[in-house]
């Protein structure tokens, strides 16, 4: 089957953490965190053909990752397990965002996995019946799922959705990848952090308090902040390795882009309070219904 003649394209938006606080640990061990998700209009995207096979085929590949490994075919196979649904799914996807960069690739692949095809397979569960299986999937997954700009809390399932200015971001990858789990399992990692109030929130009294080690162990990365800290204020998002520099002109945006040296590369986007998954899930709802 050629996916191409038959196909809708489903946006899987990237997303930076304005900030990251780690406030402590529960009593599973498990990270307890504080963090501004901003949703941008930039990403992946995805294509889905429900099949009667019954199997989850990936027509597209990820060097180094197996389909087993994927998110978006666990994500798929989740979805169709929890549901008990027979029909099968081919999925093609177009990556733009790089791995291990902080800004949510996988996560959002997962999410946008679940949406699109709680859709075309018609399930019927709500956005949290949705994001609590994405939960299981990753920390960051239900953010994706809810599709909206949002403080979280907890291990990332305490979700408050904001409305903030949108600002235009440059979001530039150094060519290193950081693993995620080292990161947090790093004995200097601040695991204190004073959690704070969701209207105290400003760029200035924040911080991501896994930027320093990171730096630490990927000069790269510091290199890059202290050169991209020249034009905006910058930060690091996520546990790396990209760094966003935060704009209210894109041209502006744009012309830091090209002084970038050759060896990062980057891409500027908007910051949006609704992420293009919601508004491709309301157009097609609405398509459906007319």
């Amino acid at each position: 089957m050629d996916t191409t003649l038959n196909s809708d394209w489903w946006p899987s938006p990237a997303k930076l953490n304005l900030f990251l606080h780690i406030t402590g640990r529960n009593d599973k061990g498990y990270h307890l965190l504080q963090t501004l998700f901003q949703m941008l209009d930039t990403g992946d995207s995805l294509a889905f053909v429900p099949n009667d096979s019954g199997d989850i085929r990936l027509l597209s590949t990820i060097s180094g990752v197996n389909t087993e490994d994927n998110l978006i075919y666990r994500a798929a196979r989740l979805l169709q397990e929890h549901c008990k649904v027979t029909q099968g799914c081919d999925i093609r996807f177009e990556k733009q965002l790089p791995m291990g960069g902080g800004i949510g690739g996988g996560s959002s692949n997962a999410a946008t996995t679940l949406v699109a095809l709680n859709h075309y397979w018609q399930c019927n569960l709500s956005t949290r019946e949705l994001a609590g299986i994405g939960l299981s999937l990753g920390a960051d997954v239900p953010i994706f799922v809810h599709g909206r700009t949002a403080f979280a809390a907890g291990v990332g399932e305490q979700i408050y959705p904001v409305n903030l200015d949108e600002y235009w971001y440059l979001v530039v990858f150094p060519g290193v990848h950081v693993s995620t789990a080292e990161v947090f399992g790093h004995d200097e990692l601040p695991r204190n952090t004073a959690p704070i109030d969701w209207q105290d929130y400003t760029f200035d009294a924040t911080q991501n308090d896994c930027q320093k080690i990171v730096c630490k162990s990927q000069p790269e990365v510091a290199n890059l902040l202290q050169w991209l800290v020249h034009y905006a204020p910058s930060r690091m998002t996520g546990t790396g390795a990209c760094v966003f520099a935060t704009f209210s002109d894109p041209d502006q945006a744009r012309a830091v882009q090209q002084a970038l040296p050759a060896k990062w590369s980057g891409f500027v986007a908007k910051g949006v309070n609704i992420s293009p998954l919601q508004l491709k899930l309301q157009q097609v709802s609405q398509a459906q219904t007319t």
